[in-house]
């Protein structure tokens, strides 16, 4: 595995640095204070035959040389308890320092992981530049022909994909603007504003899924939005109403149900049970929606989140909705995948951490 080659590696090195620490010196090695006393000694005769010293002062420089000279030849040598103490501390080295590297890369990072091929990645390369490739020439289409709805609504959903999400609101809106607007083009501009907007649904997405509704009455996206921007204005009870009410108006097995119920139980509520066959204007307004497109709900908004927090991972309270939704949505591997990574992104966030692994435990997803 790679690790244990960058162990190997790692442990050369540090061989390689600390092994002359631990070489004991030749018996016939001179002191570097021997040198250099014997070179200044040398000196002192190269000076008298250029004239700087006169050889009375020559004479006693060289007598003071000479005594250092001798007290540096008698001065003890080290003993070999001190070499094989350098020797003991070089080797010490060379195994802790590989030793705890490895215990550090176990705990902080993923030595299970396999590396992507890289056939894989030039792949992926590949691919990401023919799209953009190919959005770029639609975008100059469009520059030229701005009342090219179908181009319009083409690209709102590439720029969706691409997390350019202000961008695929203008889409959108410009598809509306040419085709004219419809609950579906109208739900998908909300939602690229909500997304631009880090999820929060502002006045202008407000608008959007406002124009939804009164176009068809009970649609369950513009439903659901409007509850979550009561949430986010403070209106708890007013939003535990709106999800409860969607809960009760649409079918059981509907996509977005689980996302709902999960809101429900985020604001302490209680989510009524799945029985019995939905009445009502909001049930009728399911049942005129494409499956398609009723599925397409659900993962647009968890992944849509999903994206955000890989974008910005300091968000406490996304990664506990996204846990929550994958839970529900019984995606097990990608809870504990969302788990991992949200772990990895607060890790400089104790309090944080303590609640995604209260959640984590909550939801059986530890171990």
């Amino acid at each position: 595995m790679i690790w244990a080659a960058f162990a190997l590696m790692t442990g050369a090195v540090v061989l390689a640095v600390l092994w002359p620490l631990g070489q004991a010196r030749g018996s016939g090695e001179r002191t570097p204070d021997v040198n250099f006393y014997r070179s200044q000694i040398e000196g002192i005769d190269r000076d008298v035959a250029l004239g700087f010293l006169t050889p009375a002062d020559a004479q006693a420089a060289k007598a003071e040389a000479g005594r250092r000279l001798l007290l540096a030849a008698d001065a003890p040598v080290a003993e070999p308890t001190s070499r094989l103490g350098a020797r003991v501390g070089s080797i010490a080295a060379l195994v802790a320092i590989p030793a705890i590297s490895l215990v550090l890369y176990a705990a902080l990072g993923r030595p299970d992981m396999p590396d992507q091929p890289l056939s894989s990645r030039v792949a992926e390369r590949q691919g990401q530049v023919e799209v953009q490739s190919a959005v770029r020439k639609i975008e100059d289409h469009l520059a030229a022909s701005p009342d090219d709805g179908r181009g319009w609504e083409i690209l709102g959903p590439v720029y969706m994909k691409m997390g350019r999400y202000d961008d695929a609101a203008r889409a959108f809106g410009n598809a509306s603007r040419v085709l004219g607007e419809t609950p579906e083009r109208l739900t998908a501009q909300g939602e690229a504003l909500v997304f631009a907007a880090q999820e929060a649904v502002t006045a202008q997405a407000q608008d959007v899924f406002a124009r939804v509704l009164d176009l068809q009455p009970g649609h369950p996206v513009a439903f659901f939005y409007m509850a979550l921007a009561r949430e986010q204005g403070g209106d708890r009870n007013g939003a535990l109403d709106a999800y409860t009410q969607l809960a009760k108006g649409t079918p059981p097995d509907a996509p977005w149900q689980p996302v709902v119920r999960a809101r429900i139980l985020g604001l302490g509520g209680t989510p009524p049970a799945l029985d019995g066959t939905p009445k009502g204007e909001m049930a009728d307004a399911v049942r005129a929606m494409p499956s398609v497109e009723q599925r397409a709900m659900i993962r647009s908004m968890v992944d849509g989140l999903a994206a955000r927090l890989d974008a910005d991972g300091t968000d406490v309270e996304g990664w506990l909705r996204l846990l929550r939704s994958y839970k529900v949505l019984q995606e097990n591997d990608l809870a504990k995948a969302a788990l991992a990574k949200a772990r990895g992104a607060l890790r400089a966030n104790p309090d944080g951490l303590s609640r995604i692994d209260a959640l984590a435990e909550e939801l059986g997803l530890k171990g």
